[in-house]
């Protein structure tokens, strides 16, 4: 939660506790994944432009076998709070760790693809289990 509220005005405890309690739970897990993405360095998803070589960090959303000029692809739909991503390994039927809920870092060149982002084999880190 940021100390600064939608008013411009730095928020006091009280304030920033009842804007906590007051948010969904989703609303909660993109500012974390906002901040997250902020501390770690790694651009935000949603400031990603097209062909813009980039290293993002998320959670893996959905993890899925989906097949491209058939050849085997693995997808991912890669979430830091701001946008979403679609990961794509392509040759691969699955990749141990790569699963719904993992925390990663990626880093590519992002492309356009039907108007979502997508990076293709990324280089990519896995977050320790522990630190979630």
């Amino acid at each position: 939660m940021s100390a600064v509220p939608r008013s411009g005005k730095p928020a006091g405890r009280l304030r920033r506790m009842l804007d906590r309690l007051s948010s969904s739970q989703e609303d909660l897990e993109s500012e974390e994944l906002r901040e997250d993405a902020a501390l770690t360095g790694c651009t935000r998803i949603g400031d990603c432009q097209d062909r813009q070589i980039v290293t993002v960090t998320g959670t893996l959303r959905t993890v899925t076998l989906r097949p491209r000029a058939g050849v085997p692809a693995l997808e991912a739909e890669l979430f830091d709070g701001t946008a979403e991503l679609d990961v794509v390994w392509l040759g691969r039927r699955s990749i141990v760790g790569i699963e719904p809920g993992r925390k990663l870092i990626a880093s590519g060149r992002i492309s356009m693809s039907r108007g979502r982002r997508v990076l293709f084999n990324p280089k990519y880190e896995l977050r320790p289990l522990g630190r979630e």
